[in-house]
C-alpha cells in the first residue's frame, strides 16, 4: 500500500492556492503556532500536537509547497514563504500566538516577530536559521553536502532529481530510524522533479557569507529584533545538534532575554522525531504556567 498522507487536512485558500493546516485543542484557548521546515510538513509536530492541545488551541500549516498545500508557479524564495504565511494567518483569523518552531520555520517566525512584536505571545524553538558569517559557521559534517546543493546544476540534480533532502537529510539527521509508513508520507509531498523545487529552493536561501544578501539582510535585522525582544522564550536544544550545537546554543541564548534552554539529549537536525513526547510535555507545562501568570495578572 502507498501512504500518500497521514490524515486528509483541512484548507485555506491563500493567494491563489491554498495551505492545509493541522488543528487540535479548545478554539478558544490561545493559539499555538507550528512552524516546520525543510523537507518535512505539519506532520513532523504529528506526536506533540496532541500533548500541547489540552492547554491550546494547536493550528500547524503546511508552508506553501510543502505537505498537502498547493504548489504554486513561484519560486519559493524565503520572501514568498513570508508572503503565504502572513495570508494565511489573516485568513485563518489569527491576530496572536505562541509560536513553536524549527529550522526554516524559526526564521518565519523570527521575522514575523520583527515586523509584528504584538503576533508574539511567546516563542519555544529548536534547530533555528541564522545568518551565518562565513560557511567555518556551517555544521563540519554537512558542510560540502549543502555547498554541493549550492552548486549549479550539481545541487538540482541531488535534490531535484534524486529527492537528496528526503532521502538523505531527513532520515540521516534524525537519531531514530523513520519507519517506511513515515516516509512514505514525507515522500508523498515530492513525487516529481519539478515538485521538489520548494525543498530544492531553501538550502539555496540559508544566510551564509552575504548570500543570498536580501536573506542575509532581512534575517540579520530579525535576528537584532529577537534579541531585543522580551517576550518569553523556550530553546531546546541537542547533542550533537546540526545547525547549533549545545556551544552555539549556549552563545545564543546569553543574547536573549526571558529563554529558557531545555536540553534533549542526543539529536541532530529534526528533534521532533527524536524527542516529541519532552517537546510536548514541555511545551503543555511552559503554557500552562505563562497563561496561568497572565490571567492572575487581569483578576
Amino acid at each position: 500500500m502507498i501512504m500518500l498522507f497521514d490524515v486528509e487536512l483541512a484548507k485555506v485558500n491563500v493567494l491563489g492556492s491554498t495551505m492545509a493546516y493541522r488543528e487540535a485543542g479548545d478554539p478558544e484557548a490561545p493559539v499555538a503556532l507550528f512552524l516546520h521546515g525543510n523537507p518535512t510538513s505539519s506532520y513532523i509536530w504529528r506526536n506533540i500536537i496532541p500533548l500541547v492541545a489540552p492547554v491550546a488551541h494547536c493550528i500547524a500549516p503546511d508552508l506553501i509547497g510543502f505537505g498537502q498545500s498547493g504548489k504554486p508557479d513561484i519560486e519559493y524564495r524565503f520572501a514568498d514563504h513570508v508572503r503565504y504565511l502572513d495570508e494565511f494567518l489573516v485568513n485563518a483569523g489569527i491576530s496572536s500566538a505562541f509560536v513553536i518552531a524549527q529550522d526554516w520555520g524559526t526564521a518565519l517566525a523570527f521575522h514575523l516577530a520583527a515586523r509584528r512584536p504584538e503576533f508574539m505571545r511567546g516563542l519555544a524553538f529548536m534547530e533555528f536559521i541564522r545568518p551565518m558569517s562565513t560557511w567555518d559557521d556551517f555544521h563540519a559534517d554537512a558542510r560540502e553536502t549543502f555547498q554541493k546543493f549550492r552548486t549549479p546544476g550539481v545541487g538540482e540534480e541531488m535534490i531535484l532529481e534524486g529527492n537528496a533532502f528526503v532521502e538523505r537529510v531527513l532520515p540521516g539527521a534524525t537519531v531514530r530510524k523513520l519507519t517506511d509508513e513515515e516516509m512514505a508520507v514525507y515522500r508523498a509531498p515530492f513525487p516529481t522533479p519539478e515538485s521538489r523545487r520548494p525543498t530544492w529552493r531553501f538550502p539555496n536561501e540559508l544566510p551564509i557569507a552575504g548570500e543570498p544578501a536580501d536573506v542575509y539582510s532581512m534575517l540579520e535585522e530579525a535576528h537584532r529584533a529577537l534579541a531585543e525582544s522580551s517576550y518569553p522564550k523556550l530553546l531546546f536544544t541537542a547533542n550533537p545538534g546540526a545547525l547549533v550545537s549545545p556551544s552555539v546554543a549556549n552563545s545564543f541564548v546569553n543574547k536573549l532575554k526571558e529563554c529558557r534552554v531545555v536540553e534533549l539529549g542526543a539529536g541532530i537536525h529534526y528533534l521532533q522525531e527524536d524527542h516529541a513526547e519532552v517537546i510536548g510535555a514541555t511545551v503543555n507545562e511552559w503554557l500552562a504556567g505563562l497563561c496561568a501568570i497572565r490571567g492572575s495578572r487581569t483578576t
